[in-house]
């Protein structure tokens, strides 16, 4: 079937999704939710074959946890939907309304995009999270996974389209495109008119690549350049406990800490001490010269290095003389997604935070806070690095339009 078929049959089903009331769509998504749980073996077993298939094809460690799936996993997945289910329906949301002297009532209410497309990579949760919350949000998703987690993606729509349908919804709400050719990408972002926007969700080559050749509007997200900055103000214990988590507890994620800068003041009391847990967790450190001083292990760093999305066990490190040279680091190497300050300092914090300009700011908190699981949205669309439309972690507001609905009594203008 061809994608321009896919997006009609998208349409007509998003024609029902929009009048779908909220009981009809929270029982959908825990119908999918018992259906992931139920057919978990044969989702694995797919899983399985596209692991054995990555391996030959010598796809990298970061990548293939982001590919795996084990029943912990799935049913994590099922559990975001059974968390999403429990969320306000943002549809018909009212965001402003008044009376206008002439009595005219006007009301901004919030509504389905109607069919969205979502083009990523490895991560088959996101098969999952996308047609969930497309589908609270009443939107038909078209789904464009990666070829490297084909049978994972098949297996997954296929018990998904299996439980909308059973819940009484159209199963074309879900569908997923073609991932073996490279036309079903084209032919998605030229379908304008047919589609009303596109999420990319992957690495910075997928992105630009949207971004630059779709005819249809693009939510962007994306990637994560993120950095730790340690002030002179920072408890060194606390700063090595935040730097080591946002580096370490995964490291294949976009809100990873990617680059650490140290002033100057707290590097003799700070670097020995978050040095050696890097080395004890297995993390390469780049450094420059002034971070090397402090440990022989430390690879000297490039400029390509401090402009490095990693995805990996390895991390840039650089001393820094102020909070001014850590900004203009981060203004220069930054991709707007996530950055932290560990400071005591409130000056030095509302400095940070007002001179940073990104999608989230930390204090004294770990940059993989950023997620919209962690701040209450259910599990999230992607985290927008732009500025119009959405920014930050796009929970189910993001994924609605709004509309104006005014009521008169025979009004003439």
């Amino acid at each position: 079937m061809s994608v321009v078929e896919q997006a009609r049959r998208a349409r007509d089903a998003a024609e029902a999704l929009a009048v779908a009331t909220r009981t009809v769509k929270d029982a959908a998504l825990h119908a999918m939710a018992d259906a992931l749980v139920t057919r978990t073996p044969e989702i694995l077993t797919a899983n399985a074959a596209d692991l054995a298939a990555g391996r030959e094809a010598g796809l990298s460690a970061a990548v293939l946890d982001r590919l795996a799936l084990d029943a912990p996993r799935v049913a994590g997945i099922a559990d975001a939907l059974r968390q999403m289910a429990a969320l306000p329906d943002p549809v018909g949301e009212v965001v402003r309304g008044s009376t206008l002297p002439n009595g005219l009532e006007l009301r901004q209410v919030r509504v389905p995009f109607g069919v969205v497309g979502i083009i990523y990579e490895a991560r088959p949760n996101v098969t999952v999270d996308a047609a969930g919350i497309c589908l609270k949000s009443g939107n038909a998703a078209l789904l464009r996974g990666s070829s490297s987690a084909a049978h994972s993606n098949a297996a997954l729509v296929a018990v998904l389209r299996d439980a909308v349908a059973g819940a009484g919804l159209p199963a074309d709400a879900v569908q997923l495109l073609d991932a073996a050719s490279r036309d079903s990408v084209k032919e998605l972002m030229r379908a304008r008119g047919l589609v009303d926007v596109l999420i990319p969700r992957g690495g910075a080559s997928l992105i630009r690549t949207v971004v630059e050749e779709s005819t249809v509007p693009v939510i962007e997200t994306g990637v994560g350049n993120c950095h730790v900055y340690v002030d002179a103000a920072a408890d060194p214990a606390k700063a090595v406990a935040i730097a080591l988590n946002a580096k370490t507890q995964r490291l294949s994620t976009c809100n990873t800490a990617e680059s650490l800068l140290v002033h100057a003041d707290v590097a003799d009391a700070f670097l020995p001490a978050v040095l050696a847990a890097f080395a004890g967790a297995g993390v390469t450190v780049h450094g420059s010269p002034e971070v090397a001083a402090y440990s022989p292990d430390v690879v000297a760093a490039t400029d390509e290095d401090f402009a490095t999305e990693y995805l990996s066990a390895d991390i840039s490190v650089a001393v820094v003389d102020s909070l001014d040279a850590a900004v203009a680091h981060i203004r220069r190497y930054g991709t707007g997604h996530t950055e932290a300050i560990v400071t005591d300092s409130q000056a030095a914090a509302r400095e940070f935070v007002a001179r940073v300009d990104a999608a989230a700011v930390m204090v004294n908190a770990s940059t993989r806070f950023t997620d919209g699981g962690e701040f209450g949205f259910g599990a999230e669309i992607g985290i927008s690095t732009q500025k119009l439309h959405a920014r930050g972690p796009m929970g189910l507001p993001e994924l609605t339009s709004t509309k104006y609905v005014v009521t008169g009594d025979g009004h003439l203008r």
